[in-house]
């Protein structure tokens, strides 16, 4: 190299061994020029594959990118015209003068060209680019310094002359201060966004993301994120406030990425099988069918697999950052190992100051990159999530009855609220698989470097430690799938419950059921003991680990030669690298806990998503047929062995009504759930042609205002409305209700009665305009001259459907007259069909069916005078003739003697009439008498569900004096205690380790030494024991806490009137005791333990500092200060965001529940993409809360960290100052635990 520059390239005399330092001219031509060029060469493709994945195209020319251009080219002229000089000048030229401005052409060519580029594929930032300057600019400030000081040196020469000298020396220092000035503003311009995109794959919204808009500056500092804070701070946070999510976050780009993966993984695995393989064949004899099946079952898919795919990339990315900052975590001690032998060696100041420097350096980059790592592996959670939720949805909307029988509703809620969060709460620590091992290693190797063999005494510890920790994680995951289990049945009970509320508490059945709730809670708080032992147990062991590790690796390093001197700089580096050790040996029984939980969800979801599906082969759609509705030779069940329907062969014409009747069982709500492919086609065929409409006998209602529950996603059409409205006799109860059509309607039709709900799903149907309709048995729910108006109106010859093709079941006898044609269904099958008069003469099934249901029915529900009217003109036979009168007679009499008999019936009669009385009531009165009363009624009768409030404001006292009241005092208190009691051991460890490392006297007599060991063992039991206690008293609490929390909640529940269950939303209920719970269960204890224990830490490390270099208390104060606003900031913002987003979860479960009770009716009219958009709508918005509330996070732990690097450089920086008068074993103590406090301000924030 020195013969390529000319000059020595390196020379230790004037760059480390003197008081003021520089480099050689030929290293800062080189390394210092080469390093930022060699990086944006080799990164360079990445900024190609992000440009690649840009969905935006076209950023407009403005003035920042046209100024970077400029720049580049400028910077690129000049670096030409250095060429240049160097070719054509006549002195002595080397290598370096050709091959470095060579160099910075291509380099400065390639910047302008990425600039270009990122222009055109509408980048907007470029981290890469402002990396590139930022080094370029960083990497020529000591040649800047260099020029000066030569420069000055020529000007103070006594035979300078500006005119003569302008030779080689004078020019490279001119050229080179334009370099810099330039390099300095493309830096400048790098700090900025370029503006909007014109061509952007998803349209601008009107509240975007301030991110898209940011800096890589201010995106590496979350600086982009104040004004939100500052926003939080003043005022409580409200929904408005929010932004919306980034459009490659939404449910519409996201869960199709990871349903593209997870569908090539099913069709893989479902794969045919070749032809050689084995086969079986059933017979069934209900179907009397041979099923022939595979000797192979097919495979389950994972969707382990899907995901990995969809999101591995990111994930990838950030394990990179990870990594990183892995490698820098162990640069700290080396640092540390070089300022203790400064203090305690006769070295120039400067490099004091250098260490203290660097240490900073070392920890701000290490803050940089783990809180980009967090902040990716926070979103690849939130997409994970997204992706769960809206994969379970849409799998719930085509389960096949079997795979029903196999899930509850609750089960599939616990899926979405509990199982697919596990996943975002595992990603952040995923990478531990391989970071731990790889911390542990690197750790264990550079104690090797310090303590050499002994460390081996450390190494076969954690080697005892794995199969220990392999037994703990082994139980620990029967634990966790038995609490999985207790957990779904009382969430299963709980949905059970919530729907049958009213016949609950019509029977005062509250306290049993109450209990069967807290019975099997008790179950669950019994696994959550063992798990609370077990956790005990594991933190015992764990924070025994590092403790262990390092008094065996001293007590061999001492014992084994007496040689071996435990000083400060073989001490204190050790304890910094065992410090290190601990965090991974930490780590690992959480990760292992995480990892164990997830496992447990990732089965339970994987279960569900290979539940078996409706085949969409069940029905045709074959156009070429002649008839709209087809069934040949139809065999059908519901899952089981039995077979439902069978032999059955109907086709019905085109705008015909057809009416399917038969007694009670016979199959007549089967047969239409087989046109509509509800049912397991065993044989035969089913064709249909045209859209289709379906009333269901239990009418299916959603939670929204009446006129949204009769448009159904259908454009608004006023005439057509009212004409529907009047047909469906729906203009009397539109009076009735407060808000009219605009009221809203509960949870499964809550405030209607069952003819209202009735009519409305009739009213949707017909509002629907579909080619073909099936009413099952709709006119029952009415009474029955609203019956014969609906019939009249609607379906009948003379109805809005005249010519629609019609399929009714019915048992009202008066309308079959007026069909086209009847099928009578019996014991499953098709026994006769034909018009009434045809069915009449054969005296068969129908005319059974006819005497029956004759003799059971009620006078009041059917009009038997009509009935008898109608059949005397159309029976001939006298003996069938006499065979009806004998049956008319028959409940004639019954009817008489029952209302003779009591006030039963008459009861019974007033009940089923009091809505139309009702009706009649209200319409006779007048319209000022109305309209006085819905002024009185207000606008709070229209709105019957009250939207979910949110608390604002801090989080009241009351609150945390509760759940420490919940958990016990006693036990409260003494988890503190015990904290202190194990900071106190902790802090005397180190103090006694610093006091031996100083006592040369101990490297003589082994009584001093074995003295001091023996301490410092002494001191390490006593953190064991106190953290063991610690843990097993507070994790008792805070189950005492749940289990009594959890009970009073349910007993509440109980005792609340019928109006809180009509008023609000079950989805809302069960979020309380799902999620909320869980919570209570799982996450607050650990939570608040960590935080307990983190702020004794923090506390431990200023009070150490401050006792090593008392001057550190001039510091601590504004520190503290900084530290006090920085987090009174984010607490008013973090706290306002959990509450958002708790709240907008529960619209997720709600919206589920009732889709998935309505799944018949909205396969039927073919609306699934409607509901799936409504859902992934509901788990975006939940999305656009829980967002901000990632970001704050990472806004908080960027700036707390900076807080603990403030704190590393200024125990640093008076550890210099102070060399004289402080001890090695000081200074170590002080710096190694400024160093633990940045990872301990970012568990704290956790």
């Amino acid at each position: 190299m020195d013969e390529f520059c000319g000059s020595e390239f390196w020379n230790n005399s004037v760059t480390w061994e003197t008081d003021s330092p520089h480099f050689t001219r030929c290293f800062e031509q080189t390394v210092l020029v080469w390093i930022p060029c060699a990086f944006l060469w080799i990164f360079a493709a990445l900024d190609v594959f992000y440009m690649r994945n840009s969905k935006d195209r076209n950023i407009p020319k403005g003035i920042l990118n046209i100024s970077k251009l400029i720049l580049t080219a400028l910077i690129t002229i000049l670096t030409i015209c250095d060429l240049v000089y160097a070719i054509t000048y006549k002195g002595e030229t080397f290598p370096v003068n050709f091959y470095t401005p060579v160099i910075k052409i291509a380099t400065f060519i390639l910047a302008g060209v990425l600039v270009h580029f990122n222009r055109l594929y509408g980048m907007r930032v470029s981290g890469l680019l402002f990396i590139f300057w930022f080094l370029m600019t960083v990497f020529h400030i000591p040649r800047l310094l260099t020029e000066i000081r030569l420069n000055n040196n020529r000007v103070d020469s006594e035979d300078f002359d500006y005119q003569e000298s302008f030779d080689s020396e004078h020019y490279n220092f001119v050229s080179f201060i334009i370099f810099f000035v330039l390099s300095c503003l493309i830096l400048i311009l790098n700090c900025f966004a370029d503006s909007q995109p014109q061509d952007m794959k998803y349209p601008p919204s009107d509240k975007p993301c301030p991110e898209a808009s940011a800096s890589f500056l201010s995106r590496l500092f979350f600086h982009w994120f104040d004004s939100f804070v500052w926003l939080g701070y003043r005022r409580p946070l409200e929904n408005k406030d929010l932004w919306s999510m980034n459009a490659e976050d939404t449910s519409a780009e996201v869960a199709p990425r990871f349903l593209k993966y997870w569908n090539q993984s099913v069709a893989k695995n479902s794969q045919v099988e070749p032809y050689n393989a084995v086969q079986s064949a059933s017979f069934k004899k209900s179907s009397a069918s041979i099923n022939f099946t595979s000797g192979k079952a097919k495979k389950p898919s994972s969707i382990l697999p899907a995901l990995v795919k969809a999101f591995g990339a990111t994930f990838l990315f950030g394990s990179v950052l990870k990594l990183v900052n892995d490698l820098l975590t162990f640069v700290s001690p080396q640092i540390l190992k070089l300022l203790i032998n400064f203090v305690s060696e006769d070295e120039p100041l400067w490099r004091g100051y250098l260490y203290a420097g660097l240490l900073f350096g070392v920890a701000t980059t290490q803050t940089l990159f783990l809180a980009q790592y967090f902040h990716r592996m926070f979103l690849v959670g939130l997409r994970i999530r997204t992706a769960l939720i809206s994969a379970i949805f849409r799998k719930a909307l085509v389960l096949s009855n079997v795979a029903k029988k196999e899930t509850t509703v609750g089960e599939i809620v616990n899926l979405m609220a509990v199982d697919a969060q596990r996943f975002m709460d595992l990603v952040t620590y995923l990478n531990m698989i391989w970071s731990a091992p790889l911390q542990i290693s690197l750790a264990i190797y550079f104690l090797w470097q310090i303590l050499g063999p002994s460390v081996l005494a450390g190494l076969a510890v954690m080697i005892v430690l794995i199969p220990v920790n392999g037994v703990i994680a082994n139980k620990a995951k029967n634990l966790q799938i038995k609490q999985m289990k207790n957990k779904d049945e009382r969430v299963k009970m709980m949905n059970e419950i919530l729907n049958g509320i009213k016949v609950l508490k019509l029977y005062a059945w509250e306290p049993s059921f109450e209990q069967q709730v807290l019975k099997i809670r008790d179950k669950e708080v019994h696994v959550l003991k063992q798990a609370a032992y077990l956790n005990a147990g594991t933190s015992f062991i764990w924070s025994c680990a590092p403790f262990m590790v390092a008094l065996s690796t001293f007590a061999t390093y001492v014992l084994v030669d007496d040689n071996n001197i435990l000083d400060a700089k073989t001490a204190f580096t050790s304890l910094a690298l065992f410090n290190i050790l601990r965090f991974p040996l930490s780590m690992l029984p959480m990760l292992i806990s995480n990892m164990v939980q997830t496992s447990v969800s990732v089965k339970r979801i994987n279960k569900f998503m290979n539940g078996e599906e409706l085949d969409p082969n069940n029905v045709q759609h074959d156009t070429s047929e002649k008839n709209p509705l087809l069934i040949e030779n139809g065999t059908f069940s519901w899952g089981d062995e039995n077979s439902t329907l069978k032999n059955i062969n109907m086709q019905i014409e085109s705008n015909k009504l057809v009416a399917i009747v038969g007694s009670v069982g016979s199959g007549k709500s089967s047969l239409i759930s087989a046109f509509l492919g509800e049912m397991e086609k065993i044989s035969g065929r089913v064709n249909t042609i045209g859209s289709i409409a379906y009333v269901p006998q239990q009418s299916w209602i959603q939670n929204a205002t009446l006129k949204d529950n009769i448009l159904f996603g259908r454009p608004f059409d006023k005439k057509r409305y009212e004409q529907i409205i009047e047909a469906c006799a729906l203009k009397p109860d539109l009076e009735i209700l407060p808000g009219g059509d605009q009221t809203e309607i509960g949870e499964k039709g809550i405030n209607l009665s069952g003819g209202q709900k009735q009519r409305v799903s009739l009213a949707r149907a017909v509002y629907n305009n579909a080619d073909i309709y099936f009413f099952d048995d709709p006119l029952s729910a009415v009474d029955s001259h609203v019956g014969k108006h609906i019939f009249d109106k609607v379906i009948g010859p003379e109805g809005i459907l005249a010519r629609k093709t019609r399929v009714l079941v019915t048992h009202g006898l008066t309308y079959l007259k007026k069909c086209d044609n009847i099928f009578v269904l019996k014991d499953g099958e098709i026994s006769e069909q034909g018009t009434h008069q045809e069915l009449l003469d054969k005296k068969g099934a129908f005319a059974e069916f006819l005497i029956q249901h004759l003799q059971e029915v009620n006078e009041d529900t059917e009009n038997i005078d009509e009935i008898k009217a109608q059949l005397e003109g159309l029976v001939t036979d006298k003996e069938l003739k006499a065979k009806f009168d004998r049956a008319i007679s028959t409940t004639r009499s019954r009817s008489d003697s029952t209302s003779s008999g009591g006030s039963g019936k008459l009861s019974r009669q007033t009940s089923s009439n009091s809505e139309t009385e009702l009706r009649h009531r209200r319409a006779s009165e007048s319209p000022a008498k109305q309209a006085d009363t819905s002024k009185q009624n207000g606008t709070q009768q229209q709105k019957l569900i009250e939207s979910e409030k949110s608390e604002t404001g801090s989080v009241k006292w009351e609150v945390y004096k509760h759940y420490l009241k919940s958990i016990g005092w006693w036990l409260a208190g003494a988890t503190v205690v015990l904290n202190m009691i194990f900071q106190g051991f902790s802090i005397g460890s180190n103090i006694w380790l610093a006091r031996w490392s100083n006592d040369d006297a101990a490297a003589n007599d082994t009584g001093k030494r074995d003295m001091y060991l023996g301490g410092y063992a002494a001191f390490g039991l006593g953190q064991v024991f106190s953290q063991f206690v610690m843990s097993l008293i507070y994790s008792l609490g805070a189950i005492f806490a749940a289990q009594k929390l959890h009970t009073v909640l349910v007993k509440n529940l109980f005792r609340l009137p019928i109006l809180f269950f009509d008023t609000t939303p079950l989805g809302r209920v069960l979020n309380r005791v799902s999620k909320d719970v869980d919570v209570l269960d799982n996450q607050l204890p650990h939570s608040s333990r960590m935080l307990v224990a983190m702020s004794f830490t923090v506390m431990a490390t200023i009070a150490v500092i401050s006792y090593s270099t008392p001057i550190f208390l001039v510091v601590i104060v504004p520190i503290a200060i900084l530290y006090y606003f920085v987090q009174r900031f984010y607490v008013a913002t973090s706290r306002q965001l959990k509450r958002l987003e708790s709240v907008s979860r529960s619209p997720i479960y709600s919206h589920f529940g009732e889709s998935i009770s309505g799944t018949s009716t909205i396969r039927a009219y073919n609306v699934e993409p409607r509901f799936i958009n409504e859902s992934e709508e509901k788990v975006d918005f939940n999305q656009v809360c829980y967002f901000p509330s990632i970001i704050a996070n990472r806004w908080l732990a960027v700036r707390l960290e900076i807080v603990g690097n403030l704190i590393i450089l200024f125990a640093a920086l008076f550890a210099v100052m102070g060399k004289n008068s402080l001890s090695p074993g000081l200074v170590g103590l002080s710096v190694s635990y400024a160093l633990s406090v940045t990872q301990t301000l970012n568990w704290l924030v956790r």
